[in-house]
């Protein structure tokens, strides 16, 4: 079921709740690839292996209906860092797509011929808050969300995670991307920017940020470039000012 919808600039953003029951995941798992089938046999945790199945079945339909296709005619490839793309003979369509769930809040991301990344987390405390901000923000974020009040650094952190991996989602580069390459905003309140990228200052790294809730007790983002990519979706891209990394100017 879709909860809402979002449009931030040329991007469309879905919502939706992932059905788990039985008879909707034995129904969603035939729309999968033999790939994606092995890959969710692998979890260990039951909820997460339906989870996986609801969320990519859904990520065929929505597709599939861009497309004209129906959902197990969607052939996917994936990059070196698995961000998932059409594959050659789909990609001409232009259409460049990402996905992120959490618990039972997924969200889907699309936009004709340009780059993007989303992630979505639910609002929850976490112990080590502190301890992860100081290893994973950069010098600038971690300021910034030591300076927050006490009662809105649980905002800021979601803040700052999701907007810092809806970007790397974006590059397709997943992790491996350092996080100090780059700053985003995170006090609640202020909008969502992107800082800065490498040496080169937020307003011109090509990149846009927005924040929005899904649902009631979550936050996500979206990252999208700028400008049209001019290489197909299957492919190594060029990442702009993503490929330079030092202090800001």
């Amino acid at each position: 079921m879709t909860l809402t919808s979002f449009r931030f600039g040329s991007s469309e953003v879905l919502a939706a709740r992932l059905d788990t029951r039985d008879e909707a995941v034995r129904e969603a798992a035939a729309w999968l690839s033999q790939a994606e089938r092995l890959r969710a046999a692998r979890f260990v945790r039951e909820c997460d292996r339906r989870r996986f199945v609801a969320a990519r079945a859904r990520l065929r339909e929505l597709i599939g209906e861009r497309l004209g296709l129906r959902p197990e005619k969607v052939e996917l490839v994936y990059g070196e860092r698995g961000k998932p793309a059409l594959a050659p003979r789909q990609a001409e369509s232009g259409l460049r797509f990402n996905l992120s769930h959490c618990d039972d809040v997924a969200v889907y991301a699309f936009v004709p011929g340009r780059e993007i990344g989303v992630d979505v987390q639910a609002l929850r405390p976490l112990p080590d808050a502190d301890d992860v901000a100081a290893r994973f923000f950069s010098p600038r974020e971690y300021e910034a969300y030591r300076s927050l009040e006490p009662r809105l650094q649980p905002l800021g952190f979601f803040n700052c995670w999701t907007r810092k991996e809806a970007f790397i989602k974006a590059l397709g580069d997943g992790l491996y991307y350092p996080l100090d390459c780059f700053d985003v905003s995170l006090a609640p309140g202020e909008p969502a920017r992107i800082l800065r990228v490498g040496t080169t200052p937020g307003e011109r790294c090509g990149w846009c940020t927005e924040s929005f809730s899904p649902a009631a007790g979550f936050v996500a983002a979206v990252v999208y470039a700028q400008q049209l990519s001019a290489a197909p979706a299957a492919a190594d891209r060029p990442r702009a000012a993503a490929d330079k990394c030092g202090p800001a100017e």
